[in-house]
């Protein structure tokens, strides 16, 4: 399971972070969001030493959720050093997202 992060703890968790993060920006009410939940669940884990992975409810997070423009979700942002690095908007099967991330984490 993957950590949940709040407006309130956004900065320490995902723009403090030593190693890049992957953000996973969903709501209750999406059902892409709840297909995609599992694979960042299990990129989690498999990358664990490479990559945090967090998620944030957009509907109970407004406030960063409006910082970063999130229109659409699931909305997957990958940031490095604070910054966001990569932005994948939608569902996609995981050796999708794998193809997306590995580069940032090869950057290393």
């Amino acid at each position: 399971m993957s950590l949940e992060v709040t407006d309130a703890t956004f900065d320490a968790e995902v723009l403090q972070s030593d190693k890049p993060v992957l953000v996973d920006f969903w709501a209750p009410w999406c059902g892409p969001c709840r297909m995609v939940s599992p694979i960042v669940d299990e990129i989690g884990e498999e990358l664990s030493d490479q990559l945090k992975v967090v998620k944030l409810n957009t509907d109970d997070n407004m406030q960063t959720a409006g910082q970063y423009g999130i229109t659409s979700i699931p909305a997957l942002y990958v940031f490095k050093n604070g910054e966001v690095v990569k932005e994948i908007i939608g569902a996609r099967p995981k050796p999708a997202l794998l193809d997306e991330i590995q580069p940032v984490l090869a950057a290393q």
